[in-house]
């Protein structure tokens, strides 16, 4: 695909000297980078906002100064742009400067001393406890299905395991005699994960009665199998969450990692320590751990809002 000269954004740039300066940027990248039709419309966008509001002040892009650039920049916040967008704007700005210097427009780069906006790490989305209760109980579990089902939420938020782990289980991981499973998580690495009482009844269960039912006399070294024999795909266990979540009340927005985020943030506020937390969820970096730590204080905070008399 050839680099889009018909980005509308770029048509409301006032000067044809800017128009061209733009076109060009983005007909060098595409041929460097090969942009697809989304990037160059964000950059146009981005670029032709800088250039009205310099425009504005009787400045075309060229002239632009590192002093235009963090005064547009707090402009933007001031209309309550996120930090998100104002890192895109800069970023935007910082590769059409390099490119001017590259074609010879200017002797520095006005965005070098400017610091990119801080971006907050979105918390992850937890569940409350009481909501893991009515997930959990949503399955019909004397239905054959209903039961693995149950065993399947219960594994999940015993052990924080990743949705793909999960389905990717094999019976020659488990081991209910010492209470654990082992886990080939990222990096092929191995982990050793207790289970918990409540969640080895229920594995017991869906052993000694639903698997052999569900592949009715089939074999299969999957730990978790559908009716056809096959294991249980990611998308599909993901459909029946959704769906136990809406039978159980939950209106709350869901994601692939909300029992790993609700197995995560209550150990933590039950006391557990972050490093153990650590290490049963895989995570290889610390700091990957410590984002539970700040949903704990969320959740803290609202509680003594909530309770405290002076809240």
């Amino acid at each position: 695909m050839k680099a889009d000269h018909s980005i509308d954004s770029i048509k409301s740039v006032e000067t044809e000297s800017d128009q061209a300066l733009i076109r060009r940027f983005i007909e060098t990248l595409w041929i460097e980078e090969g942009l697809s039709e989304n990037t160059q419309k964000a950059y146009g966008s981005d670029l032709a906002q800088f250039a009205a509001w310099l425009g504005a002040r009787k400045k075309g892009l060229v002239q632009a100064n590192s002093s235009d650039i963090e005064a547009y920049l707090a402009a933007k916040y001031c209309r309550q742009a996120s930090g998100r967008s104002m890192a895109r704007h800069l970023s935007s700005i910082r590769k059409f400067n390099v490119f001017l210097m590259r074609e010879g427009l200017i002797a520095e780069n006005p965005t070098v001393a400017i610091d990119a906006p801080h971006i907050g790490r979105p918390l992850p989305k937890t569940l409350t406890e009481r909501d893991v209760e009515a997930l959990l109980d949503a399955p019909r579990t004397d239905d054959l299905l209903g039961c693995r089902d149950r065993a399947m939420l219960e594994l999940l938020y015993a052990t924080g395991l990743r949705v793909t782990e999960l389905v990717g289980l094999r019976l020659n991981q488990v081991n209910l005699r010492q209470g654990v499973i082992r886990v080939v998580g990222k990096g092929n690495k191995d982990r050793l994960i207790p289970l918990g009482e409540e969640t080895e009844e229920w594995l017991n269960r869906y052993f000694k009665i639903a698997r052999p039912a569900i592949l009715k006399g089939g074999r299969s070294d999957d730990l978790f199998v559908t009716e056809r024999g096959a294991a249980m795909t990611r998308q599909a266990f993901w459909y029946l969450i959704k769906r136990y979540a809406r039978r159980a009340g939950i209106n709350k927005p869901l994601s692939p990692h909300t029992l790993r985020h609700a197995f995560a943030t209550h150990l933590l506020n039950h006391g557990a320590d972050l490093r153990v937390v650590q290490l049963l969820l895989g995570h290889s970096d610390l700091s990957s751990t410590q984002i539970y730590t700040y949903v704990a204080q969320e959740r803290l905070k609202e509680l003594h809002a909530r309770c405290h008399p002076r809240g």
